[in-house]
């Protein structure tokens, strides 16, 4: 388990943009960018090392789906399993197919305030029976399951 690179005292759930140096806390990275600790990776070394882009994480630090959440995305996390079974999927892929929807997931994906969009995407009858879907796999009910189970 690793600590986090400012305090070294809880499990960081963050990754500095800049030096990729994982941290804990807000507080943690003010005090790191105050510090002048933070030296960005430079161009040159990822450059010659491969052909990724700049910002992209080397080979020895992966990133990790803990990289791209906040404190509160913490909480509703889905597990790696799960989102193997939302991508392989032929509901939601039939239902991606509907270019409206692709929309609204797009419009949703790159909205500043996340909550506003998402509450008016769920005005929509299509975006809800996305939704729906989606739940059904990361969180199936017993009621569910039981009819899986049952032959008709």
């Amino acid at each position: 388990m690793q600590l986090c690179g400012v305090c070294s005292e809880h499990v960081p759930k963050y990754r500095c943009p800049a030096c990729r140096i994982r941290y804990c806390s807000v507080s943690c990275f003010k005090r790191h960018k105050d510090d002048d600790s933070c030296h960005p990776v430079k161009e040159s070394d990822s450059a010659s090392s491969s052909s990724t882009p700049v910002n992209s994480v080397s080979a020895e630090q992966p990133w990790t789906v803990e990289d791209l959440l906040d404190e509160d995305s913490q909480t509703d996390k889905v597990p790696l399993q799960k989102l193997q079974q939302l991508g392989g999927s032929e509901a939601l892929k039939g239902l991606l197919r509907n270019p409206h929807l692709r929309r609204l997931v797009m419009s949703v994906d790159s909205a500043e305030d996340k909550a506003k969009a998402m509450k008016d995407a769920m005005q929509e009858p299509l975006f809800v029976e996305f939704a729906d879907q989606c739940l059904k796999i990361i969180e199936p009910t017993e009621t569910e399951n039981d009819y899986d189970d049952e032959e008709f």
